[in-house]
């Protein structure tokens, strides 16, 4: 069960956000907000700004004009130890092995006490299926289980908002269902989670969408309701997507 979260209105608000690299503009005027026990998705071509946004809530960069608020903390990094990363690229110790790797984090994210942390990196192996490939070293494994690992290491402190940045990309669809099995018990339990993603796949297991284009939201809401907007029941998300993509272009 993830630590329960307090009474603050949205898990993460973003008003008016901007960021730019140098003079090139990542966002540009970004507003979104997502509520406790959701998984909100991120959809948006390569370059949209997704990764850049999961930086921002995670504290890793600050915004340069607007305002967020994420647990009720507009500086994030003030509480890295209540939110879970997964970055698309493996952030993992090749050399070591699986358990060594989740417990190494467990201790990063203060987990100091030997009995609780070796109980709370069983059962994040366990939720990702590798309790019993726990001595195998990480170099030895396909890409889809260091995937595995990457998720372990973001469940390991129990997290109640977990950020995954294109979590499923690479991974066959036997294992992507395992996923989306894992990333719905967490959201049933309380966690909130966010994901940037660009397959249809991904988008149609989120409770919100928002449609991302050049740092900006150009529409925002349940797949049901996206379809419905772009064209009705018989539009698909692809559909949606290209529909308000191509309004967004011509504004």
């Amino acid at each position: 069960m993830t630590e329960s979260t307090p009474e603050f209105g949205a898990v993460v608000d973003l008003d008016q956000v901007g960021f730019a690299y140098g003079k090139r503009t990542v966002l540009d005027g970004l507003s979104l907000q997502v509520q406790q026990g959701s998984i909100f998705g991120l959809l948006g071509a390569n370059g949209a700004g997704k990764t850049t946004l999961l930086r921002l809530l995670l504290g890793t960069l600050e915004p340069e004009s607007g305002s967020l608020q994420v647990l009720g903390e507009s500086h994030p990094l003030r509480i890295a130890r209540r939110i879970g990363y997964m970055p698309q690229l493996n952030a993992i110790y090749l050399e070591l092995s699986v358990q060594q790797n989740v417990d190494f984090f467990a201790r990063m994210f203060g987990m100091a006490s030997s009995k609780p942390r070796h109980s709370a990196v069983e059962s994040a192996l366990k939720v990702v299926g590798l309790w019993d490939r726990r001595d195998d070293q990480v170099l030895l494994l396909s890409g889809g289980m260091r995937q595995r690992v990457s998720l372990a290491i973001a469940l390991v402190h129990q997290p109640p908002l977990l950020l995954l940045d294109e979590p499923t990309v690479g991974l066959d669809p036997e294992l992507r269902a395992t996923f989306w099995d894992h990333f719905r018990e967490l959201a049933t339990s309380g966690t909130t989670i966010i994901l940037s993603s660009h397959t249809m796949d991904d988008a149609a297991h989120c409770d919100q969408l928002a449609f991302i284009q050049e740092g900006r939201v150009v529409a925002q809401g349940s797949p049901a309701e996206l379809r419905t907007a772009a064209g009705g029941p018989e539009a698909t998300l692809e559909d949606a997507f290209l529909h308000f993509i191509r309004l967004g272009q011509s504004q």
